[in-house]
């Protein structure tokens, strides 16, 4: 990867939508080359995927909870019972696996606090879960998609 890729991944991740014309002009090369360099991108996995992203109070769902679990269990096939239960969750945006006092976390988007209840609810029945703790985000101050290239 070179400066001209950097280039396109930042204009792309600001608008994916940019004209071939408009972002061959911003990165300095061709529309043929930048075209070339956009596939090649594609196919060596730097871009994984073009999406929309979706204004969350629109569509009702604008409180974000982080959810904290800690587990007892700790083997491969629970994660991967616990993973495949995430994924059956549309309302969990992201899932990581944490180092330190928290065993995972979640995620969660959700209309309201009474939703959350409703979810979690959902939650501790389809798996065993040591503790839960929930944090509610009072305000988004900034929210990106966009990496540093």
């Amino acid at each position: 990867m070179d400066d001209i890729d950097r280039k396109i991944l930042f204009h792309l991740q600001q608008d994916a939508r940019i004209s071939a014309a408009d972002l061959s002009e911003s990165v300095g090369c061709s529309r043929t080359a930048c075209w070339r360099r956009i596939k090649s991108l594609e196919e060596t996995g730097f871009i994984k995927r073009h999406v929309v992203l979706v204004d969350r109070e629109k569509i009702g769902v604008p409180v974000t909870v982080f959810v904290n679990i800690k587990t007892s269990e700790h083997d491969p096939e629970w994660l991967g019972k616990f993973a495949s239960i995430v994924d059956r969750f549309p309302e969990i945006t992201e899932f990581y696996r944490m180092s330190g006092d928290v065993d995972y976390l979640l995620k969660v988007v959700v209309p309201d606090i009474a939703a959350y209840d409703t979810f979690y609810r959902r939650l501790i029945q389809s798996v065993t879960l040591s503790d839960v703790s929930s944090n509610f985000a009072m305000e988004e101050i900034k929210f990106t998609t966009a990496l540093p290239v």
